[in-house]
């Protein structure tokens, strides 16, 4: 079960891409944004990472366009990538709220 789990840089990537289908540029914003600053991907390691997803079938190509001569392509989760998100997203929630009970047993604050 532990080799299901997604890193955090996919976990973000489909996270953003959750929302809507995402260009490459997008999804460095967006993960950085949604990590609060912790996680920035550089341009080789973001494509290394889609590529992988792809793969894997939690992305697909959603579309092409050409935007000042260059192709920009645009990614979407497939049904099976939103599955992953929400069983990764909710182990994670699962996680955190027991990390707090704990906390709030111990008498431990924050």
């Amino acid at each position: 079960m532990a080799d299901d789990r997604l890193q955090e840089p996919s976990f973000l990537i489909l996270t953003a891409l959750a929302a809507a289908p995402r260009h490459g540029y997008a999804l460095l914003t967006d993960v950085a944004e949604l990590s609060g600053g912790a996680v920035v991907l550089r341009v080789g390691t973001l494509y290394g990472a889609l590529d992988r997803l792809a793969r894997e079938g939690l992305i697909e190509i959603d579309r092409q366009e050409t935007v000042d001569s260059r192709p920009r392509r645009y990614y979407r989760l497939t049904t099976e990538g939103s599955v992953r998100l929400r069983v990764e997203a909710t182990r994670v929630q699962r996680q955190a709220t027991a990390a707090i009970r704990r906390l709030d047993v111990g008498g431990a604050t924050a």
